[in-house]
């Protein structure tokens, strides 16, 4: 089978959520013996150097990128207000992206374009007009979701007229989008169930993002206990607000009764409010080398998101990795998950002071928490038979 893997942002290095999901998908395919074509939008947030890219990568994948300004301009932001138009989606449309996708598929016979997000949707008319293949959306996150959950958190009245307008276009669109496809690909069941609910007449399937457990190196290290750590991409905004809300109303309470225990912050693109944040056993340690080492040198992830959509890849790995996971029913969305068996579950300020007194308290339960939580992921999250499934998914479509 041949695939053309169209992504919103370079998969390699696979170092985020995204990255890391679009990346498992390619190696995925190929180890399953199929031919794959990786395309990607280099965009300022997610900028990579395609020099840097390893050649064994490129050669495998065929790996080409085109550059494009996704930066927000201010002054099309402000006209946005008084279009129908979608400007989240609109950042990712270019003349040079569209020839590119023309060459590529008019060079190439493929069975499948899959689309990783809607963001790259705005190409179907290029590939219809110069293609066969079937068209599979790869659903990362339900996108408005995402916007509607952070204009309901915000209390400024002006951003919160605009997010919310940024929602109902997204959505708009986001609608468009699943009726024009052949196939969706979503990434949890929860995200899928939503769409079927919702009335789009298109084969819908749930492939979550898998883990091989090979793929982690294990390291010789004592683990910090309890050792708490929050972990993710900080230019995201769903991480920033729930950080926030978790320094304003979580930790104080927890270091008055536990005035030892520290919290780690990792992750990239640290706001300069936190780099310069001065605040009792909070150590911010922004972009750190390798995830995994940082995962299994300490006991609990905090995950206190409070809007977001799909699945947080990162709860998938710290689980792979035995880490007690201390998280919002938002932030651990679409996992199959047993509350207080092999994952916390806080909602509010004194919820998530509860769960952390619990583990604080007792190792034996926190370890035993992550210990559920990494059978799991090798029960259910395991990359061959979750690529079986999408590969079966496929052949169905083609007939």
């Amino acid at each position: 089978m041949k695939v053309l893997q169209i992504c919103n942002k370079s998969p390699y290095p696979p170092r985020e959520g995204g990255a890391i999901a679009m990346n498992n998908i390619t190696r995925g395919l190929i180890k399953a013996g199929h031919e794959v074509k990786v395309l990607a939008v280099n965009t300022p947030k997610y900028n990579i150097n395609p020099n840097e890219i390893p050649e064994d990568y490129k050669k495998s994948t065929g790996f080409e990128s085109v550059y494009i300004d996704t930066k927000i301009k201010f002054y099309k932001a402000f006209l946005n207000l008084f279009s129908t138009r979608s400007y989240n989606v609109e950042r990712f449309i270019s003349g040079e992206f569209d020839d590119k996708i023309k060459q590529i598929v008019l060079s190439g016979k493929f069975d499948i374009v899959q689309l990783e997000s809607v963001f790259v949707a705005p190409y179907i008319a290029t590939i219809r007009k110069n293609s066969n293949a079937k068209i599979i959306l790869r659903a990362h996150n339900i996108e408005h979701i995402i916007w509607n959950r952070l204009a309901e958190n915000c209390h400024n009245p002006v951003k919160k007229t605009y997010l919310k307008h940024l929602a109902r276009t997204l959505q708009n669109y986001e609608n468009k989008i699943l009726d024009s496809v052949d196939g969706i690909a979503a990434i949890t069941q929860h995200d899928a169930d939503y769409i079927i609910k919702s009335g789009h007449n298109k084969a819908v399937i749930s492939i979550p993002v898998g883990i091989d457990q090979c793929t982690i190196t294990k390291i010789d290290v004592e683990r910090e206990f309890p050792g708490f750590f929050h972990l993710g991409s900080m230019d995201w905004m769903p991480n920033q607000e729930g950080i926030r809300w978790f320094l304003d109303n979580v930790w104080g309470k927890v270091i008055k009764e536990y005035p030892g225990v520290n919290l780690y912050l990792a992750g990239r693109s640290m706001p300069g409010w936190l780099r310069k944040l001065k605040m009792q056993n909070v150590l911010v340690d922004g972009e750190v080398e390798n995830a995994f080492n940082l995962m299994q040198s300490k006991s609990v992830m905090i995950v206190p998101l409070l809007s977001g959509s799909g699945m947080r890849v990162k709860i998938i790995e710290g689980m792979a990795c035995g880490n007690t996971i201390i998280s919002t029913s938002v932030g651990a969305e679409g996992i199959d998950y047993t509350n207080d068996k092999d994952i916390l579950i806080a909602n509010k300020p004194e919820e998530f002071v509860n769960q952390i007194r619990k583990c604080v308290e007792d190792s034996s339960f926190c370890q035993n928490i992550g210990h559920q939580a990494k059978n799991l992921i090798i029960e259910k999250y395991n990359t061959d038979k979750i690529i079986s499934k999408l590969l079966q998914f496929y052949t169905e479509l083609l007939g």
